[in-house]
């Protein structure tokens, strides 16, 4: 069976006068909340939105986000999740890539964004709109697609994941096995909502039933706060996030009903881990991405010192293997490639059939990671997709940053790595070979009106040459090494 009841009006029958949404200033219900979605659905009926369609997203965590997201699935139609982080160049990008009908944005990006293709609606134009009645969906086929979120590809251009119904059911269906599920239960989303990270607890909010605390962005003293006084049981974070909210907790503890913080974004350091075990806040490290609709793998508290590093292992409807350069199965404890199946993996790429063929094979999808087994069982991840820049929970690709370099006149050679940061983990370094001297700030500005702020070198180092293989590719893990010969602007 292929088809299931819409998740939230099921909810509203379910469990209708259930705390859905907890806000700064009010509650909403599971009744009220479907209520509400119903008049944005026709609402964006208004506009001419209908099944099939796909409508872009660009704003902040707000309530009218999670309203507009299950609205476009009362329609059927398709939810681009954009970065609002993203410029103009890039916004335009993944709006035509994925041939998005709409771009619906609020009262703080509006003025910024001009789109060639994709039609303009503002929040708060939305918010006083007439309504159309139209015919909601009364069920979801697991095989639609839901969403679209745009990572990273290793040529420069995003690719658009395909998510589907079924992978976002199936991924909170592993969640619950692997946490299990308790009425007073509640989620904290300080996370952004157009990530993966915080779109899967919206769609576990639906299918468990279960509250959650919405915050518009990550402040440390309103997130512990939420857990003290809020009743917020589990939070998702990444290692950024952790280590600034026990530097504001200081002495204090979180209440006993509180279980777990979900980590992810790489491992959690022992000196952090060590300060959690004596603060009493259970750590579930995980692994996963966009392709695999959020976790995939998961370390428990009780392994997190003995199996430190590791990222635990697969939820139960999921499957890993290790293989080597042929495709084989390795045996434990030897390095390769990573391999995942299960129904939360992304069916592909949008409009991009030779990078989905590439990555998904006989149902398995090779995430371009390497890693191993111990004798346990446990993955170690040994290298984030190679190149892979995290920087605070945010996955950065080199060669994106490296593209956007060498359309500079004066740069004749990028190469982009990660350098260690103690707040983010990583920060991106650029060494380039110029034709003409080039100041820092030039620079700056250039990369500033290109990119995102988090995918803007914070380090440049001008050198003669950059090391390449015998087929002209550049060695990125060799970079560092041109620091000592190199001059930093």
């Amino acid at each position: 069976m292929n088809l299931l009841p819409n998740w939230l009006s099921q909810r509203a029958k379910v469990t209708p006068n259930r705390v859905a949404v907890d806000l700064a200033a009010e509650s909403i219900t599971f009744l009220q909340l479907h209520k509400r979605v119903v008049k944005r659905a026709f609402q964006l009926a208004s506009y001419g939105i209908k099944k099939g369609h796909t409508v872009a997203i660009y704003m902040k965590n707000r309530i009218e986000y999670i309203e507009l997201i299950h609205a476009l699935a009362y329609i059927g139609a398709k939810a681009l999740l954009l970065n609002t982080r993203l410029k103009q160049q890039e916004i335009q990008y993944q709006c035509s890539d994925a041939k998005a009908n709409f771009l619906v944005v609020d009262e703080s990006y509006e003025e910024t964004i001009l789109l060639s293709g994709t039609e303009l609606i503002q929040l708060q134009d939305l918010i006083y709109r007439h309504e159309k009645e139209i015919v909601l969906q009364s069920q979801y086929d697991l095989n639609d697609t839901y969403t679209i979120m745009y990572t990273s590809g290793t040529t420069g251009n995003p690719k658009g994941v395909m998510q589907s119904y079924g992978n976002h059911w199936w991924s909170a269906t592993g969640s619950s096995l692997n946490l299990g599920l308790q009425t007073n239960d509640c989620w904290l989303v300080a996370v952004p909502l157009f990530h993966i990270s915080g779109f899967s607890i919206l769609m576990r909010n639906v299918i468990y039933g279960m509250r959650i605390v919405l915050h518009s962005k990550f402040e440390a003293i309103q997130a512990n706060a939420a857990i003290e006084t809020k009743g917020v049981t589990i939070m998702s974070v990444v290692t950024s996030m952790l280590t600034q909210m026990l530097k504001e907790l200081g002495g204090r503890k979180y209440p006993e009903s509180f279980r777990c913080m979900l980590a992810g974004g790489g491992p959690v350091p022992r000196v952090l881990l060590d300060d959690c075990i004596e603060k009493g806040i259970p750590v579930y490290q995980t692994y996963g991405m966009t392709e695999t609709s959020s976790q995939f793998v998961t370390l428990a508290p009780e392994d997190s010192i003995q199996k430190l590093g590791s990222a635990g292992k697969p939820l139960m409807p999921c499957q890993l293997k290790i293989v080597n350069a042929n495709g084989e199965e390795v045996m434990n404890g030897i390095e390769g490639e990573i391999a995942l199946k299960g129904p939360n993996v992304t069916s592909g790429y949008l409009n991009k059939p030779e990078e989905t063929d590439k990555a998904i094979k006989n149902g398995w999808f090779y995430t371009g990671d390497i890693g191993k087994l111990d004798e346990d069982g446990f993955l170690y991840v040994l290298d984030r997709r190679s190149d892979l820049i995290i920087s605070g929970g945010e996955n950065i690709y080199p060669a994106e940053i490296e593209s956007t370099l060498l359309k500079h006149p004066l740069i004749a050679e990028a190469g982009v790595t990660g350098l260690p940061h103690k707040q983010w983990g990583q920060v991106p370094a650029a060494f380039l070979v110029v034709t003409s001297p080039i100041k820092k700030e030039e620079l700056q500005a250039y990369c500033q009106s290109m990119l995102a702020n988090y995918k803007v070198p914070k380090y440049y180092f001008i050198v003669d040459d950059l090391p390449r293989t015998a087929s002209n590719k550049i060695i990125r893990r060799k970079l560092p090494q041109r620091i000592e010969q190199g001059r930093q602007l």
